[in-house]
């Protein structure tokens, strides 16, 4: 689906250099969900029957089961010595756009190049190459503004389509590194349902991506780590898999329950990696506005949220995304265990 150029053109018309920063309001929790990940946690993916994660400087990605234990190696290391790999994203493709169904996909802030895995860890392949500057962080397009492609953010600002045959086209440059990739479930204010949203920490600026590239400021959020759209449908799926997951740089994976966020659905939460904050930014009507919401406990890192439109991808349009339904392997086993589960999270630490 392509919106229209004069739609995107009355959007940057409309939104507002300005933003309202308000008091404090309901405060997030957090809770340990990976105890030791064998490093400092980098990137985290959910990936249908397990979890495939990353640690600071190390070059052999790692999995768990879906309780967040039995932490193994996952696949070959990548091709990059631990020495100079710095930080490595990895996420999991949603069988959408003519990619797998939970493929894994990985890439380090040291190289141009995203690598592929199966699903079981298997058949390493570069399956992208070229990217000017190293891959900050990689996510999947679920709403199909942008063709249901790969996302690619660099460190020297560019942002990437990659098509599942490993096309590579430049979608736009921000002219300086950026990490943080969500998409807007709905309208934003004056941003269009489907719109890419980007955060670059060192100047904090949050930014919407148009289709043809063209970039729109929203608002800026001292260090701007990660940016995390909130699903409309968070929490209809009865899944105790549902909630926000983050790497918590350098001890553990954490998580914060999904009724956490229910007040703020359909708004951007973004976390600062300096300050250690969690924000919610809303649309009142005129202006965008941010308000603290939580404090993580140790530096945060990339984060997103699990529902059932992640354990389901396409449930949204074929309507069948409630009614306590649980479609993943393993599932029926957490349900029965009350345990809880991580998304994908793609991005790492900027060193400070």
């Amino acid at each position: 689906m392509n919106m229209p150029a004069k739609t995107y053109s009355r959007f940057a018309a409309l939104v507002l250099a300005a933003s309202v920063v308000c008091p404090a309001m309901a405060t997030v929790t957090f809770s340990p969900f990976v105890a030791s990940t064998g490093g400092s946690p980098i990137g985290f993916a959910y990936a249908g029957n397990k979890f495939v994660g990353s640690n600071y400087f190390n070059n052999q990605l790692y999995q768990t089961d879906l309780s967040g234990a039995s932490v193994a190696a996952f696949g070959a290391p990548l091709p990059i010595g631990s020495g100079s790999i710095g930080e490595v994203y990895v996420s999991s493709s949603l069988g959408l756009g003519g990619f797998g169904a939970r493929d894994v996909f990985a890439g380090s802030e040291a190289a141009g190049t995203v690598y592929k895995f199966n699903n079981d860890g298997t058949g390493q392949v570069a399956f992208a190459t070229g990217l000017i500057g190293g891959v900050r962080s990689i996510a999947f397009d679920p709403y199909g503004l942008y063709g249901n492609d790969m996302i690619v953010a660099t460190s020297a600002g560019r942002i990437y389509r990659i098509t599942s045959l490993g096309v590579v086209t430049q979608l736009a440059s921000t002219g300086e590194d950026t990490e943080g990739l969500s998409f807007a479930p709905q309208a934003f204010g004056p941003v269009p349902s489907g719109t890419l949203v980007v955060a670059s920490e060192g100047s904090g600026s949050l930014r919407a991506v148009a289709p043809d590239g063209s970039l729109t400021p929203i608002t800026t959020i001292a260090s701007a780590e990660m940016v995390s759209f909130v699903p409309l449908n968070l929490g209809v799926s009865g899944n105790p898999l549902e909630g926000f997951y983050a790497a918590n740089y350098s001890v553990n994976v954490i998580k914060s329950p999904y009724t956490d966020f229910t007040s703020y659905l359909g708004d951007m939460i973004v976390t600062g990696e300096v300050t250690h904050q969690v924000w919610d930014v809303s649309w009142n009507g005129s202006s965008f506005v941010s308000s603290l919401i939580g404090t993580f406990p140790n530096q945060p890192e990339d984060g997103i949220f699990v529902t059932a439109a992640i354990l389901n991808p396409g449930c949204e349009r074929t309507n069948t995304c409630g009614g306590g339904s649980v479609p993943e392997p393993g599932s029926l086993t957490l349900l029965g265990l009350g345990l809880l589960g991580l998304a994908g999270t793609r991005r790492a630490l900027h060193r400070s």
